[in-house]
């Protein structure tokens, strides 16, 4: 009887699951590059130093065009706007605006900060790969078509807290990384996946701090 229960206890803990506050420190959208294939296309990356900025503009105010299109177009056609989508893929307890795709209520495990979000109002969609530093390595060169997509790309949004999304702003990773480490590797793979995607270059620094995140991958 001694043995039985000290079987029954063995298998009921390895049957507990990891805390639910406990950070998604994998997760990664779907067509991300493993680690290997990362660290390979990295390494062809051209590698060049930042374009100018001139031409750009992010917002579309004061009669000015937004340089990558209308901010959450359905590239796709399903109906969803890109940003409803992310934030349906990466929430939990998703509840949906009624009759409409819209995201109103859900709780995130962000995975920059590895805290618990519960509240759409106090999460946003980050790009990975910044808008800014896709102009800058070059995507000022690019079709007005091409840029939509881009900024539209499911592989290069992530939903994030408010407060770290803005606190990235538009850095790169020799000037910012996600503040929760077990990241990194995610981090870097996303970063990789996307400028590999499109051809663009990397400055020299920003080459050796996804270096660095490609490292901690197991």
């Amino acid at each position: 009887m001694r043995w039985l229960l000290l079987i029954v206890l063995l298998t009921g803990c390895s049957a507990i699951p990891l805390s639910s506050s406990a950070p998604q420190v994998d997760r990664v959208p779907t067509g991300t590059l493993d680690a290997a294939t990362a660290r390979t296309s990295l390494t062809a990356l051209p590698v060049a130093a930042p374009g100018r900025m001139d031409g750009y503009a992010r917002d579309c105010t004061d009669g000015k065009a937004c340089v990558f299109g209308q901010p959450w177009f359905d590239t796709d056609g399903d109906g969803c706007d890109q940003r409803s989508q992310v934030l349906a893929r990466d929430l939990t307890g998703v509840e949906r605006k009624p009759g409409r795709c819209g995201v109103q209520a859900g709780t995130l495990d962000d995975p920059y900060t590895g805290s618990r979000v519960t509240g759409v109002s106090k999460i946003q969609v980050d790009h990975v790969v910044p808008l800014a530093e896709m102009w800058r390595s070059g995507a000022s060169a690019w079709a007005p078509e091409q840029r939509l997509a881009a900024a539209n790309d499911l592989r290069n949004l992530v939903a994030v807290s408010s407060k770290v999304n803005r606190s990235k702003s538009d850095k790169t990773p020799d000037e910012w990384m996600p503040p929760n480490a077990g990241y990194a590797c995610s981090y870097g793979r996303i970063y990789v996946t996307v400028k590999a995607a499109y051809g663009l270059s990397v400055a020299p620094a920003e080459r050796s701090a996804l270096e660095n995140a490609l490292t901690t991958c197991g």
